[in-house]
């Protein structure tokens, strides 16, 4: 049996929480569902503040969806009680000044999400648009190292009145990110809600002025901070990074699913197949698929998202990375002509979406002010 959301929203309506008369559903207590095969998540709200009835609903939430729904479905709960919610939620308001808003994601881990992420940003950057950078990988922030910004700190400004993060500045893109915030063997531990207000502060209390485009860089997986961005802001769109083999590709799939769920809805721009092959320099025409050869490129047919290109396995790549100067600043280097052309393919999708959709939203906030760098229809 295929879970849908309309089974759990059924089965929720059978049990109340504590202290209410009304079913779960009907007292507005359930804020959000969201289904990823047999993967349920629901986010709830209660008005007690105890740990007892806290627990209690959550055990009777499991009941009810495993005897109503499916005996092996894998749940989880995020309880928050009414009187904190509103100190931990994340602003739901868009940025001023910002035109596109996309997202850079992965399924896992290693794929080169980041560096993708650096590379392209530098890219448009070359190509005369104003672009910024949100490092949103709270536990693994790599843009400062990879832009050769590690050890900044943002200082504050007046702006309007009211004080200001003003954002890092490399190669010609701004930058904000939480490594900018601790130290370089400093461990970040934080729960949902803390993560949530540091991004609340680098979206909302950070002077980014007038910006074609901010990329964002998500942590790999589908896990809470994904769901506070597309709650807190209009995303463009979504591009998804990965490498051919199985695994990589598996978890890229369920990152595009997430995308596209009926209550997230951004659109994916493309799929980004990184690591694709090796041409060592003794044979320059040679391709050797380390990895596996067109995995990204199947997968995109498959599911009918568009391919935006691949990238090769280079030292360069690396090194660049490793050293804080992206690949894209080598103007006639194979890694920058790739990384060109993806990015090329990239704003043609954009061109296409906003053609074809209206103007992006925020999960459940008003829309965005159109787009001065590729203009919205």
């Amino acid at each position: 049996m295929k879970i849908k959301k309309i089974h759990i929203e059924n089965a929720l309506k059978l049990i109340t929480a504590p202290g209410e008369v009304n079913s779960l559903i009907e007292s507005g207590s359930v804020k959000n569902i969201v289904v990823f095969g047999d993967e349920v998540v629901v986010d709830l709200v209660i008005k007690n503040p105890s740990l007892q009835a806290r627990k209690k609903v959550e055990v009777e939430i499991l009941k009810i969806i495993h005897s109503e729904v499916h005996p092996k479905a894998k749940i989880t709960i995020n309880v928050k009680v009414e009187s904190v919610q509103k100190n931990t939620l994340i602003k739901e308001n868009p940025i001023e000044g910002i035109s596109s808003i996309i997202a850079i994601s992965s399924g896992k881990g290693g794929v080169g999400k980041s560096t993708l992420t650096s590379n392209i940003a530098v890219t448009l950057s070359k190509m005369g648009f104003k672009v910024g950078i949100l490092d949103a990988d709270i536990y693994g922030p790599s843009i400062p190292t990879m832009m050769d910004v590690e050890g900044a700190r943002p200082i504050s400004i007046n702006q309007d009145g009211k004080s200001k993060m003003k954002p890092i500045e490399s190669y010609g893109v701004k930058i904000l990110s939480i490594g900018f915030f601790t130290q370089p063997n400093q461990a970040v531990i934080w729960r949902g809600p803390m993560a949530s207000k540091a991004l609340n502060q680098m979206i909302f209390d950070a002077a980014w002025g007038e910006l074609d485009f901010l990329l964002i860089d998500l942590p790999p997986g589908t896990g809470d901070i994904h769901l506070s961005i597309v709650q807190s802001l209009p995303l463009s769109g979504a591009v998804v990074v990965s490498t051919p083999q199985n695994v990589a590709l598996d978890a890229a799939r369920k990152g595009i699913a997430m995308f596209g769920q009926e209550n997230i809805n951004v659109p994916v721009l493309g799929i980004i197949e990184n690591m694709s092959y090796f041409t060592p320099k003794e044979l320059p025409e040679n391709k050797y698929y380390i990895f596996g050869q067109s995995g990204a490129k199947n997968l995109s047919k498959d599911i009918d998202v568009p391919f935006l290109g691949e990238l090769p396995i280079e030292q360069t790549i690396r090194e660049s990375g490793d050293f804080g100067r992206p690949a894209a600043l080598q103007e006639k280097s194979k890694a920058s002509k790739a990384i060109e052309l993806v990015t090329k393919k990239m704003l043609e999708q954009l061109i296409i979406r906003n053609r074809n959709l209206p103007p992006s939203q925020a999960v459940k906030i008003t829309t965005m002010s159109g787009c001065s760098a590729i203009k919205n229809k």
